[in-house]
């Protein structure tokens, strides 16, 4: 996680205005826009996104995460298949990991038949792809720090002799 005290903020509460950033942080609203706007013309903050349970909002799409062995191009290691791999509309994010898989990439599809097709039709085929494993989502309890379900009261009851 980052050391910037304004980056943690950020990634917790995007939605705050900079005065608010400035006050928690004991700083100005000046220096706290400077620093956002310097961070997003560098490419350090990419965007800013809602996380919306998706249940609630009657979204029947269908996501996956999908482990991707791939061979490494010389010269070239993991990057060039990987960028191509998340060049796809349906890819939501690709991670380089660690373990069995080369490529993590999490895609989003309007029903199983449609990630089906993402990967028979267009991630197999690819050069370089070896083997994919695709598991599907099939309930968030936390995303991007929030989470989705409040813990069950843990209070016990009192038993009577």
């Amino acid at each position: 996680m980052s050391t910037d005290p304004l980056l943690q903020l950020l990634r917790r509460k995007a939605r705050v205005s900079h005065q608010e950033l400035a006050d928690l942080l004991s700083m100005d609203e000046e220096s706290v826009s400077r620093r956002i706007r310097a961070w997003e013309e560098d490419g350090t903050i990419r965007g800013y996104h809602a996380v919306i349970d998706s249940e609630s909002a009657g979204d029947q799409s269908v996501s996956a995460f999908i482990e991707v062995k791939v061979t490494p191009e010389r010269g070239g290691g993991f990057d060039r298949l990987a960028m191509r791999i998340a060049r796809f509309d349906q890819v939501v994010s690709c991670y380089l990991a660690s373990g069995g898989y080369d490529l993590m990439v999490m895609v989003e599809g309007d029903d199983l038949r449609d990630v089906a097709r993402f990967v028979s039709e267009k991630l197999s085929t690819l050069d370089g792809v070896l083997s994919t494993a695709t598991h599907f989502r099939l309930k968030a309890y936390k995303e991007n720090g929030f989470l989705f379900e409040q813990e069950p009261s843990t209070e016990r009851l009192a038993v009577a002799p």
